[in-house]
C-alpha cells in the first residue's frame, strides 16, 4: 500500500504506545522506515514491545517512562528524547476509559480520565511544540486518538466523551495557531478496534460483547488493527502536508447508523443495578 520508506527519517513519538492500537501505530511506523520512540507508565510492558517490534521490523525503537498526567515528567521525557534528536512527530494516544453510571462515579475516577487523556495529551503537545516553535523548526505533525464520543457525546463514558472533545478542539485551534509556525495538527475517531484492555472493560459479556457491537456496524464487522494504523502513517507522512485540523472517522459506518451510541448504549439505559454490578471492577 505504502511505499517502504514513507517514513524514513521521521522521529515519532506514540504515547501509550505499549499496547493496544498505540502498539499497532508503533509498528507500522518501523515498517515504514521511522524511529519510534514509546512512552507509558509500565517500563516493562514498554521494553518488551520494544524487544518484539524491534526484532519483527528490525526498525529502531526507544522507550522512555512517563505517567502523562504529570507536567514535570512530560518535560522531562521531552528533554531525554531530544537530546538525541528532535521529534518529527508527535501522536497522542494514550487513554484511559471507565464504563459507569456518572452520577456514581468519583472524582478520583474522574480525575484520572482527564488526567490521561486531557491533561496529557495537551502537555505532550505544549511540550513538543515550545520546542518546535523556539528552534524555528518547521514541518511538524501532532496527531491524535480520539473517540467517536468527541463529536457525539457518550453516556455511561463520559469522562472520556468530555476530555477527547477537549483534545479535539485543542486540535482545531492548534491547526489555525500554528499553522503558520509549520506545525499541523490532525485526529483519528476510531470506531470499534479490539483491544485487550478496553474492549474487556467496554464490551463485556454483560453487553452481549462483539456480536451485540457488530450489530451497529453497518459493515457488520469491527476494525482490524492494520486498518487504522494505515491511515495514521498517511496522515503523518508527507503526502498528507495539506490536511491540517481535521478529524478522520474509522468506524464502518457505525456512527451514522446509531448516532454514535446506538443500539448498544440504548439497552443500556434499562440495565438494572444487578446488571452494572456484574461489570464493575471487584477491588482487591
Amino acid at each position: 500500500m505504502f511505499l517502504p520508506d514513507l517514513l524514513k527519517g521521521k522521529r515519532i513519538l506514540v504515547t501509550g504506545g505499549g499496547t493496544g492500537l498505540g502498539r499497532s501505530m508503533a509498528e507500522r511506523f518501523l515498517e515504514l522506515g521511522a524511529n519510534v520512540v514509546i512512552c507509558g507508565r509500565r517500563e516493562e510492558v514498554l521494553k518488551e514491545t520494544a524487544e518484539a517490534l524491534g526484532k519483527s521490523t528490525g526498525g529502531e525503537i526507544e522507550t522512555v517512562g512517563c505517567d502523562v498526567r504529570v507536567p514535570d515528567a512530560v518535560e522531562a521525557m521531552m528533554d531525554t528524547i531530544w537530546q538525541k534528536r528532535p521529534l518529527d512527530i508527535l501522536v497522542n494516544n494514550a487513554a484511559g476509559q471507565i464504563l459507569a453510571q456518572t452520577h456514581k462515579m468519583s472524582t478520583r475516577a474522574i480525575d484520572a480520565v482527564l488526567g490521561i487523556v486531557l491533561h496529557g495529551s495537551a502537555y505532550c503537545t505544549v511540550a513538543a511544540g515550545r520546542r518546535w516553535i523556539d528552534a524555528g523548526e518547521r514541518d511538524k505533525v501532532v496527531m491524535s486518538i480520539l473517540t467517536v464520543s468527541s463529536l457525539m457525546g457518550a453516556p455511561f463514558t463520559v469522562p472520556s466523551a468530555m476530555a477527547k472533545a477537549g483534545v479535539l478542539a485543542m486540535t482545531k485551534s492548534l491547526a489555525v495557531e500554528w499553522g503558520p509556525k509549520g506545525i499541523r495538527t490532525c485526529a483519528i475517531v476510531p470506531g470499534p478496534f479490539p483491544t485487550e484492555g478496553a474492549w474487556s472493560r467496554l464490551m463485556p459479556a454483560a453487553r452481549g460483547g462483539n456480536e451485540e457491537m457488530v450489530k451497529t456496524i453497518p459493515l457488520r464487522r469491527v476494525g482490524e488493527h492494520i486498518e487504522l494504523a494505515n491511515l495514521a502513517a498517511y496522515l503523518v507522512s508527507d503526502g498528507a502536508a495539506f490536511i491540517n485540523g481535521d478529524a478522520i472517522v474509522i468506524d464502518g459506518g457505525k456512527m451514522l447508523q446509531s448516532g454514535g451510541g446506538g443500539a448498544s448504549t440504548q439497552t443500556m439505559l434499562d440495565w438494572t443495578d444487578e446488571q452494572w454490578d456484574a461489570i464493575r471492577p471487584k477491588r482487591k
